[in-house]
């Protein structure tokens, strides 16, 4: 009897094989590690009738299909289904797919940078406007489980993984935010990685790009229906800034003569240019449904930042500490480091071959100070030799659970008042943390610990 088989029991996978097998489908879960969160997963599956298989991973002779979340084209369970003329397919492309008659419309944002904040803005001004809408794909919450759920639209949070295993989906509106070297050991060169990216417009009723990112533009321009957002003042077809005010020209009865206002800047929070973006995105995005501007003013105002996205944690001795941590790439962190005016900067981590240059030579002018740490602080170090050598470095080669609370010590000394401490790494934490929020609440817990 053929199956589809299901790789992995993360988050995705177990809610794919859900769906499968509550339309009666043979459903065959492959998991190379086993923990007791695992076997209760797999407990759950078995009670729905999914065979989990632990251990080796292999492909079931009988499997016709594999269901893939996110994982690379030369994984060996990937390459084995490929040489055997078998279907592969990420989650979100099976969600696509499982979508019922009358299913919610789906508008969706892929970037390098800002995809999560981008996304809850958006669903904040769709709940604004009275629409039942929920935020689902790299944001958390698996798209499979949503699509058979109620909703009028749903604001889907899509990875270059999960766009690189989807071949048939078409949003009512679809945004690239950004495109900066990451992945590039999963994708193998920029190019592939801006292509997969670029995979979220072939179907879209309307192509949300940004006109301030050269790659984002490009990736839009073979498509005629098109909505440029810029920090600019916008053209005709664009939403962009005028003054303080966040301004349509796209969605408007006349583009050439008229304009809307949407917002202020007032109404985005955390206020920083990047965020000014997603706003603007993410109102694109919205008004590409038919969201009236009222809304899209409310939603970003009722919108609540993520943890760890340039979060406040304290003022200490007329000094603000800054937690980043979510900037776990150079590009993510120049949005960090452009927003304040003098810094102590505190960063490192794994940069996964991403080159640091250009970040720290822009940022130059605005360092006081750095603190690194992390496998690939040395990197960090000679880009800053190079380009701000009048920088006191200090660098912490402690990998121990209580580092943190000695580079939150070491920046409080090169601190003066009205300086900024800013955790915004540039690169990823696994060589020290578990994840990016670890990182970053133990940077919090270190700045509370001054204030004692």
């Amino acid at each position: 009897m053929t199956c589809t088989c299901v790789a992995g029991l993360g988050v995705s996978g177990p809610a794919a094989a859900r769906a499968l097998a509550g339309r009666g489908e043979r459903v065959v879960v492959v998991e190379a590690v086993e923990d007791e969160r695992k076997r209760l997963v797999a407990a759950e599956l078995e009670r729905l009738g999914v065979e989990v298989r632990f251990g080796a991973m292999e492909l079931p002779p009988e499997a016709t299909r594999l269901v893939t979340t996110g994982w690379a084209p030369h994984h060996p369970l990937i390459a084995a289904a490929v040489s055997a003329g078998v279907e592969v397919v990420g989650e979100v492309e099976l969600a696509w797919r499982l979508r019922p008659s009358g299913a919610a419309a789906w508008l969706a944002l892929t970037g390098t940078n800002g995809k999560t904040t981008c996304v809850r803005m958006l669903t904040s001004i769709l709940l604004a406007a009275g629409h039942k809408a929920l935020a689902v794909g790299n944001v958390g919450v698996p798209v499979v489980e949503a699509v058979a759920e109620p909703y009028d639209v749903l604001a889907v949070e899509l990875s270059s993984f999960q766009l690189h295993w989807s071949s048939s989906l078409a949003p009512a509106a679809a945004a690239v935010l950004n495109v900066a070297p990451d992945h590039l050991d999963w994708h193998g060169s920029l190019e592939s990685y801006a292509e997969a990216k670029g995979r979220i417009y072939e179907r879209a009723g309307v192509v949300v790009y940004n006109a301030d990112d050269p790659t984002s533009a490009a990736l839009a321009a073979p498509y005629a229906r098109s909505v440029g957002f810029t920090l600019r003042v916008p053209k005709p077809g664009q939403i962009g800034i005028v003054e303080d005010l966040l301004v349509d020209r796209a969605f408007v009865d006349d583009p050439v003569e008229a304009a809307e206002e949407l917002a202020t800047f007032d109404d985005v929070h955390p206020f920083a240019p990047h965020n000014v973006a997603n706003a603007l995105a993410a109102a694109a995005l919205a008004r590409a449904y038919g969201v009236p501007a009222g809304a899209v003013a409310q939603g970003l105002r009722d919108f609540v930042p993520d943890p760890h996205r340039l979060s406040h944690v304290a003022r200490v001795d007329e000094v603000d500490y800054v937690d980043d941590s979510k900037a776990t790439n150079p590009h993510a962190a120049a949005a960090g480091l452009s927003a304040y005016r003098s810094i102590v900067w505190v960063a490192g981590g794994q940069l996964k071959g991403a080159d640091v240059d250009e970040l720290v030579r822009d940022a130059a002018p605005r360092l006081r100070a750095a603190v690194l740490i992390g496998v690939d602080r040395g990197r960090i170090a000679e880009a800053l030799a190079r380009h701000a050598p009048n920088v006191p470095v200090v660098d912490i080669a402690d990998q121990d659970t209580g580092v943190m609370d000695r580079v939150v010590t070491e920046a409080a000394r090169l601190a003066s008042p009205g300086d900024t401490v800013l955790l915004s790494p540039a690169g990823a934490s696994l060589d020290m943390f578990a994840n990016y929020p670890a990182r970053g609440e133990a940077f919090a817990h270190a700045v509370r610990n001054l204030k004692r």
